[in-house]
């Protein structure tokens, strides 16, 4: 026997759990309101309001039969954990991988995607950070549609999947971040709202209703999510958690559910004895996600950066539609001033939202802003989710994994990013409701061929070969150019351990120096240079100081007195010699 229990406040009548096809009554908790409880057999099981039809438990750990079936227990006491001496690691100073279970290798598993640990390992990143495992319809998907949000998406491998890739990363000493999904669930398999008022029409997202954070039953609500948040990271030993579009978590509540959420993290990061954090994707550009709850913030540890992608999208690419518009005017400027001050629109006009947007970002806080080239989001998102890679040099590439690796920020690359990947990373679904699947391909097409794409050129998310196009080639990192651009990497990722001042988070500690019109741009970190030519021809790029090491190039440079010469789209990090100047006092130097 075991106790089953569950939040039904709809529930007028009564509330059975069925086992194995047999129905056991629950019984009212006289100081729960909402909630029932009852002894049943242990087995697969489902609830049944007031005689309705089975529906799986909405803390189900265990989806094995897929989102709409019938529940199963874990017990996660039995899982025997390796002893590899992990403790954890905090976030500060570390690299970030983000990888999509499915598409990471051709058979889409925790096992399969454990075997390239070691690529990982030697490329030298320090967080794996994994797409959402929750539990959606069909095999193949985003994650971002799914529901059960403390469950393990099945065809991946399930729970003990996910805690064999887990275990296997902290033996090789990496950690392990989990994307997770508090602002909506997917349209198919989501039995929530027959169960309580887990949505309200207080607000509107784009999903439609928002979660409920702040109106009448709310408050089991919000247990539910952290519950969630918490059973990641304590019960699957998760590291981090990336939070999906917070902007989106509409809360009117003094206490915002965030700062709550940050908090639990906090008290249980204490209970274990482990660093814990959390990092949040917003668009609402203010530091207050970021700040200490003291301080009157939410008290999460970082935030995604796009003003960065897209001020380095630009000056890479060119492209100027959109929200990179904004970016595109003067991209080595706005460049500058999001590496010298965080974010890029901090109180000025956003030509894109049509108003101003976003305010000033702390200084010393670099570390607190993710930085990245690409991301799923900005390359799925695309018609053709077409890589960067397919319209820039290797060498332009290798400029672009410069300016990340080098910056004040904390660096994140997108799997296949390093060896620069030929392969798209397409929007895919496996929806099997033929409804849901005809409306989701249709919308694709419809999005895209408003801004001027055939719709025959869009590909059909429903269809395999979709998925199949975004699957990594793991031959390529062997073959030229790609084996170079991932040595690249390699040696960023090296420099940026073994020199501090290459990771150094301090903002206001970072020079610019750059040539709009001839289009070069030399980062100042310490004592080094990161200089970048995206020019069209060699060009000579001041240093501001003279030159006495050429610690790292790719592509045409050589050191010339106070400046360093560069060829077309290369890139050079470079030691200047330290003048001491009279009277002021200069690290290692007498004066």
């Amino acid at each position: 026997m075991r106790t089953y229990e569950v939040w039904a406040p709809l529930a007028t009548d009564r509330v059975e759990v069925e086992v194995d096809g047999c129905a056991h009554p629950l019984a009212r908790c006289p100081d729960r309101p909402g909630w029932w409880t009852g002894g049943a057999p242990a087995g697969d099981y489902a609830f049944r309001l007031d005689g309705g039809p089975p529906l799986p438990d909405p803390r189900s750990p265990w989806q094995p039969h897929g989102p709409d079936g019938p529940s199963r227990p874990v017990d996660h006491a039995v899982f025997r954990w390796s002893r590899t001496g992990w403790r954890g690691r905090a976030l500060p100073g570390a690299v970030l991988y983000e990888l999509h279970i499915g598409t990471f290798t051709p058979r889409g598993t925790f096992d399969s995607a454990a075997e390239h640990l070691d690529h990982l390992v030697e490329l030298g990143v320090d967080f794996v950070e994994l797409m959402p495992v929750c539990p959606f319809p069909g095999r193949h998907g985003w994650g971002y549609d799914g529901v059960s949000p403390w469950a393990v998406h099945e065809p991946y491998g399930g729970p003990e999947g996910l805690k064999r890739f887990v275990d296997t990363a902290h033996r090789k000493g990496l950690g392990v971040v989990l994307d997770v999904v508090h602002n909506h669930l997917g349209p198919s398999g989501n039995h929530l709202p027959a169960y309580g008022p887990y949505f309200t029409d207080r607000h509107h997202t784009p999903w439609g209703a928002a979660v409920n954070l702040d109106a009448p039953g709310s408050d089991e609500v919000r247990r539910y999510l952290i519950g969630s948040a918490l059973g990641w990271l304590r019960d699957y030993r998760i590291d981090g958690l990336r939070l999906d579009a917070v902007h989106a978590l509409a809360d009117d509540r003094a206490v915002h559910f965030l700062e709550e959420l940050s908090h639990e993290v906090e008290k249980l990061a204490v209970a274990t004895n482990r660093p814990l954090f959390l990092i949040a994707e917003s668009d609402l550009n203010t530091p207050h996600t970021t700040a200490p709850r003291a301080a009157g913030g939410q008290g999460l540890t970082a935030q995604w950066s796009d003003d960065f992608h897209h001020a380095l999208h630009c000056a890479l690419t060119g492209e100027s539609q959109g929200y990179y518009g904004d970016f595109a005017r003067r991209p080595l400027a706005a460049l500058s001033k999001t590496l010298t001050r965080g974010f890029f629109h901090d109180g000025t006009w956003s030509g894109f939202r049509g108003r101003g947007h976003g305010r000033p970002f702390p200084p010393d806080g670099g570390h607190r802003l993710l930085g990245y080239l690409q991301t799923h989001d900005q390359i799925g998102n695309r018609a053709l989710g077409d890589r960067i890679s397919t319209c820039l040099t290797a060498g332009r590439l290798a400029c672009g994994a410069a300016l990340v690796l080098t910056s004040p920020f904390t660096p994140m690359l997108f799997m296949g990013e390093e060896w620069g990947a030929a392969t798209p990373w397409q929007y895919f679904t496996d929806h099997t409701d033929p409804q849901l699947a005809e409306a989701v391909r249709q919308g694709r097409r419809r999005e895209f061929t408003d801004h001027g794409w055939a719709a025959e050129s869009v590909p059909d998310p429903q269809e395999p070969a979709t998925v199949l196009r975004s699957v990594l080639d793991w031959t390529e990192p062997r073959r030229a150019p790609h084996a170079e651009l991932l040595s690249w990497h390699r040696t960023l990722i090296r420099l940026r351990r073994d020199r501090p001042e290459l990771s150094d988070p301090d903002l206001g500690a970072v020079r610019v120096a750059y040539d709009e019109a001839a289009r070069w741009l030399v980062v100042h970190r310490g004592p080094y240079r990161i200089a970048v030519n995206l020019g069209p021809a060699e060009a000579a790029l001041p240093l501001d100081g003279t030159g006495r090491e050429l610690v790292a190039a790719f592509g045409a440079a050589a050191l010339d007195g106070t400046a360093v010469r560069l060829g077309a789209d290369a890139v050079a990090v470079v030691a200047v010699a330290v003048v001491a100047v009279p009277g002021v006092a200069v690290p290692g130097v007498a004066v």
